[in-house]
């Protein structure tokens, strides 16, 4: 129920003409009314607002307040279908108006309700102080928090094993678990999210990724919202690249766009992000509709899929956004690129015809994740959250996922169903101070699609819900974070070969060689840039470790007559190697993935310097 109160000296207005939707009047009903001193309500009744008692209830306790503040002498409730887009049926208007009229009365408010449906003229006078212009947004739902949501549900522990092998654990005394003895990732993995041991350490990266000059914090922003200076553009345009090949090319999905913000009175978007409501951005337009910022890209998905006209043939049918998402996550939460308040989702929905199917997709989505979680290199853990008949019924679906990969899996058996999955998992990267951070995850979803009229034609022609399958290859700010810890946990920090701003760095021993240099560079399909500043090899060569290139050449003389090059690698090996053996090396640690040019001059005499 959204209310517009104006307090007026005058206020007047005359029934004309009914509308289609025009409660009936008494007969002899006056058709003329003026009041003075009045609070004047002009309100619209949304089709959120079911339960009529309590939004009654709410807004009679709210203008009660109101006449006393202005002292106004009378209250006129007066219907108003334009202060929301998404209007209550008449009948729901009508009662709730009724309702509130009776609510006011009982608390002796002199009240007069006017007619609904009608077409009215009217003519108002405000009174212009302070508190003359309210503006109300009254709802019956309540405001949930995700603890709220979990606090009855009762859980079980268990590490499974690619054997099948089952041991339960319990989490109050975890030293007893020898099974993680065997599994040190894992054991880091609970350690840190489940037991809560190893928080309050500020990773490593956040340095790191500001010395580097690849990501720094905005002050003129809010927190948890950051730049990206060319070197860490470049690095997350490789992984958002990366991420579409995943999703479009190898998982076979069709790609949308929707926006970022919506009405939070629509009451799809309401019941989709009620459990969150408190991390959302808010932000209110002049119309005084109430936006929120997604936080996830199931939205504006969502809507379009209720949208569409599908068939059993269509199914399974694979979807992919790459969503810019926003969390007001708490202050004290916000950990560098870890957990922050602006990110890049790449998200990959799968509509399916039934559950069977549903498993089918869920299982090709993590055999997938896996390959790339482990194409990076990094350090992870796996960890499943299931309702318990479904894990009694699907655990061999478990196992089969967990010899693929090659990892046990820490299993959370919940008493009941949490939210909308019936089971999900999350491949948790550690860093380098013990803590885990969520990457990609896959969720089963059994409820979602028929609450939100996402349907499929059958083969009988009956509607049907779809069982939609929510993953996400995992934040692009999180993959940084994570590769950034990975390469930090190491004597010789480095980035993948191919995610590396800088590949190959050239050295002159002079300026005479920086020719033989350009020329070099332009015959490697690599980012190869050549550091021709005044400085002596030596520094030139600590300086690009310092910037962790993944191979330095130094160009001399020698190199010039001779076409064998010294290569140091950033393992600390050294070879000496012709040009065809560098172009090798390049190929085959450049494998598939995607490739891009410099993102800064080739010269770093000609490069600016972002961070003093």
């Amino acid at each position: 129920m959204r209310v517009l109160l104006i307090h007026a000296d005058r206020f007047e207005y005359e029934v004309k003409d009914p509308t289609k939707m025009a409660e009936e009047l008494p007969k002899g009903h006056q058709k003329k009314h003026s009041f003075k001193e009045a609070l004047v309500a002009f309100s619209t009744i949304e089709a959120s607002d079911e339960d009529v008692e309590t939004i009654a209830e709410m807004a009679a306790v709210d203008m009660v307040d109101v006449c006393a503040k202005v002292k106004a002498e009378r209250l006129v409730l007066y219907p108003y279908a334009h202060l929301s887009p998404n209007l209550a049926s008449p009948k729901l208007a009508v009662d709730v108006l009724k309702a509130t009229e009776a609510a006011l009365a009982k608390k002796g408010i002199e009240v007069h309700r006017s007619p609904f449906g009608w077409y009215k003229a009217f003519e108002i006078r405000c009174k212009g102080h302070p508190l003359s212009e309210l503006s109300r947004d009254f709802s019956a739902e309540k405001k949930v928090t995700r603890e709220e949501v979990v606090e009855k549900i009762s859980k079980t522990y268990y590490v499974l094993t690619p054997e099948g092998e089952e041991h339960p654990i319990d989490l109050e005394d975890i030293e007893s678990a020898k099974i993680l003895e065997k599994y040190p990732s894992l054991k880091k993995f609970i350690l840190s999210e489940e037991v809560g041991r190893t928080k309050g350490k500020e990773p490593p990266s956040i340095k790191a990724m500001q010395r580097l000059e690849l990501v720094d914090y905005e002050e003129a922003s809010d927190r948890g919202h950051f730049r990206m200076f060319p070197k860490g553009h470049l690095v997350f345009k490789l992984l958002e690249e990366w991420a579409q090949t995943i999703a479009t090319d190898r998982i076979g999905a069709i790609q949308i766009d929707t926006p970022i913000m919506y009405d939070w009175s629509f009451p799809d978007i309401r019941s989709q992000g009620a459990s969150f409501h408190e991390r959302h951005y808010t932000l209110k337009t002049e119309e005084n509709r109430e936006f929120v910022l997604r936080f996830a890209g199931d939205f504006g998905l969502f809507r379009m899929m209720k949208g569409a006209t599908l068939s059993y043939r269509n199914l399974p049918l694979r979807v992919y956004e790459f969503s810019k998402s926003f969390r007001l996550e708490q202050r004290g939460e916000l950990t560098g690129l870890k957990r922050l308040r602006a990110f890049h989702m790449p998200d990959v929905h799968c509509f399916t015809r039934d559950l069977d199917e549903g498993w089918k997709e869920y299982m090709l989505l993590y055999r997938n994740y896996a390959d790339l979680a482990d194409a990076t290199g990094v350090e992870y853990a796996v960890a499943f959250r299931i309702v318990k008949e479904f894990y009694d019924k699907y655990k061999d679906n478990l196992v089969q996922l967990l010899k693929y990969s090659k990892k046990p899996a820490l299993i959370e058996v919940l008493s009941e169903m949490k939210h909308y999955w019936a089971v999900k998992h999350e491949f948790q990267g550690i860093d380098s101070v013990d803590g885990a951070v969520q990457l990609s995850t896959v969720q089963l979803d059994v409820e979602d699609a028929e609450r939100y009229g996402i349907v499929y034609a059958d083969a009988d022609g009956k509607k049907k819900g779809c069982i939609i399958c929510h993953s996400s290859i995992g934040s692009i700010e999180r993959w940084i974070y994570v590769l950034l810890e990975e390469a930090l946990k190491h004597e010789k920090p480095a980035l993948p070969f191919w995610i590396s701003p800088t590949q190959i760095r050239l050295i002159p021993v002079g300026a005479e060689f920086i020719p033989d240099c350009e020329k070099l560079a332009s015959q490697i399909d690599a980012r190869v840039d050549v550091d021709d500043m005044d400085d002596k090899v030596g520094k030139k060569i600590r300086n690009a470790e310092m910037d962790w290139i993944n191979m330095i050449i130094v160009v001399g003389e020698k190199e010039r007559t001779s076409g064998q090059y010294p290569v140091r690698l950033r393992s600390g090996e050294q070879k000496v190697m012709s040009l065809d053996q560098i172009k090798a090396e390049v190929e085959r640690l450049s494998k598939n993935y995607p490739k891009a040019r410099l993102p800064l001059p080739r010269y770093l005499s000609k490069r600016p310097t972002f961070r003093g």
